[in-house]
């Protein structure tokens, strides 16, 4: 991968309907051009959740023109770093720099302040992700 490429990274969740489209969204909004966001669930709803598209545009996203895809959506693409939500999906035919998995809980029954919470943790977890796929680490080593 040259340095003028984006890094790939993938977020991931069993319906893609909540956390992974969140962090998604998030990496979008503080990667810059750098970074190639993208979510996918291992059964994915078909759709975004209503309440993660309202808590998105209170932090100014626009999350109703996502999709909820399947992992196939991603298949043959490779990523710096591959994150799981904490749902027990394990995306083992991703390749990746490095996976992590971050202990998120499933927001989408959650009363809207609650799902803030949710929304800013995630928030703050893609900060962390993308200062350090920015140093470079992880370029073109997946698995």
């Amino acid at each position: 991968m040259s340095e003028t490429e984006p890094l790939r990274v993938l977020f991931v969740c069993v319906e893609n309907s909540n956390r992974s489209q969140m962090a998604e969204a998030f990496a979008r909004m503080h990667g810059g051009p750098q970074i190639e966001a993208h979510s996918a669930g291992s059964r994915p709803s078909g759709k975004v959740n209503p309440k993660a598209v309202a808590a998105m545009r209170e932090s100014g996203y626009d999350l109703s023109k996502h999709a909820s895809e399947s992992l196939d959506a991603v298949a043959g693409l490779r990523f710096a770093a591959a994150v799981t939500m904490g749902c027990g999906d394990a995306c083992p035919h991703v390749a990746a720099g490095r996976r992590e998995d971050w202990d998120i809980p499933d927001p989408r029954e959650m009363p809207p302040e609650e799902f803030r919470e949710v929304r800013d943790l995630i928030e703050q977890k893609v900060k962390t992700l993308l200062q350090t796929v920015h140093t470079g680490d992880n370029r073109d080593s997946g698995r």
